[in-house]
């Protein structure tokens, strides 16, 4: 419950359409999807067969946000214009993160386990934005739209954007340079 409070405190504070409480609670879709995928997830967890994805089909169907019932979702999470997100089993989204419609945290096919991104606490995802594989993406992350990354991790408090992924802002500092390979991510919540 705890969570789907600051949910709701979240698209009261990143949402400037929404005027009031009861206009969140009735007419903010992606909302919908987070609060029905944290019930679904709990069924999950606890080993219920089929119902989950089914659950979560509907969910999906209603809302135009695909969560798959695996998917680890921290408090605060926002979606803005949801339609068309798609977010893969594996995948552990922080605390505090902002997504835009059209962004997709899935895989690549190429691995077993852990196979979607992990994404840090603070981190925006712009519209159209593709994560594939089991990336890190750091805390205080700004990932701009239409940006497409594949198994490259993100350092903290960066900005990357584009077809080729580029770090543009380091720690607010604007820089140039190839996303690099391999980095070191501290989770910490």
């Amino acid at each position: 419950m705890k969570s789907i409070i600051q949910d709701i405190k979240a698209v009261q504070k990143n949402d400037p359409a929404a005027k009031s409480l009861i206009e969140v609670l009735l007419c903010h879709t992606p909302l919908h999807a987070i609060i029905f995928h944290r019930f679904i997830h709990e069924l999950y967890k606890i080993n219920i067969p089929i119902l989950p994805r089914f659950l979560s089909q509907i969910n999906r169907f209603l809302t135009g946000i695909e969560i798959h019932p695996g998917a680890t979702i921290g408090k605060g999470f926002f979606i803005d214009h949801g339609m068309g997100i798609v977010i893969g089993e594996t995948t552990i989204i922080g605390n505090y993160c902002v997504m835009f419609h059209g962004v997709t945290l899935g895989g690549t096919g190429k691995h077993q386990g852990k196979r979607h991104p992990t994404i840090g606490h603070n981190t925006y995802i712009g519209m159209g934005a593709v994560l594939l594989g089991p990336l890190n993406v750091g805390n205080n992350v700004k990932i701009g739209a239409n940006t497409f990354i594949v198994m490259k991790d993100i350092p903290d408090n960066v900005t990357v954007v584009g077809q080729t992924p580029r770090i543009v802002k380091l720690n607010g500092t604007k820089v140039s340079h190839p996303l690099p390979n391999t980095t070191v991510i501290n989770h910490k919540d």
